[in-house]
């Protein structure tokens, strides 16, 4: 991670799960039994810990002893000033820019309860290759996503699916934590996770953001 990008995003890394109608939609069978109900009627978080934080170009470990690790594509939207109980129509202005995301992550089986052992592993969330100014971005909520994996498109989808916007997220979160500068909102990603293995290689692209590169690699025994 550059040093400027690093002094940016220095804060906390918060996760927003199920933010793409796709996503959404496909566990809505799901969210009708026990023990949920109904599907979540706000925004279901998680926290990447800062030892997952990653760079770009940089090794991500596939660990010992898993079976499966799947990389996810995100926008993250870094935070430039505090926020607190803010509103929808203010909440812009509290963005200091935009950066990609890419948030490895052991198969879950609960987006309600995000397992720590599954997401917080060491390095499983980069950053990068650099922070965007807020102001260089046209339109946020409409950008394209891309994972490649060596080469080829495994993923891809706009955050004008998602869920929430930005400006909303702010708004919900905000009412009841102070958001502060350089925290990282990681604002979701699509359905239709895949699987990486050591040896590849795996890129996200967003309009605008260019590409953040990461090799999978084996953890020694």
């Amino acid at each position: 991670m550059s040093p400027a990008l690093e002094k940016a995003a220095a804060g906390t890394l918060f996760g927003i799960a199920l933010n793409y109608q796709g996503l959404l939609q496909s566990r809505l069978d799901e969210f009708e039994k026990p023990p949920y109900q109904r599907p979540p009627i706000k925004p279901v978080l998680f926290i990447k810990t800062p030892n997952t934080r990653n760079a770009h170009n940089r090794p991500v470990i596939f660990p010992l002893g898993v079976e499966r690790l799947q990389p996810g594509p995100a926008l993250g939207v870094v935070i430039g000033k505090s926020a607190s109980r803010v509103s929808r129509e203010d909440a812009m202005a509290h963005v200091a820019g935009y950066v990609i995301v890419n948030e490895f992550s052991l198969p879950e089986d609960s987006y309600y309860r995000p397992a720590v052992k599954a997401k917080c592993r060491d390095g499983f969330c980069p950053i990068g290759p650099e922070l965007v100014p807020a102001a260089q971005v046209g339109n946020p909520n409409h950008l394209t996503l891309k994972l490649f994996v060596n080469g080829e498109v495994r993923q891809e989808n706009t955050t004008a699916n998602w869920v929430r916007d930005i400006p909303q997220l702010i708004a919900e979160l905000s009412e009841f934590m102070t958001l502060s500068e350089g925290d990282v909102l990681i604002t979701g990603t699509p359905e239709g996770r895949v699987d990486v293995h050591p040896g590849d290689t795996v890129e996200v692209e967003i309009t605008g953001l260019g590409r953040l590169r990461n090799s999978i690699v084996a953890e020694e025994a």
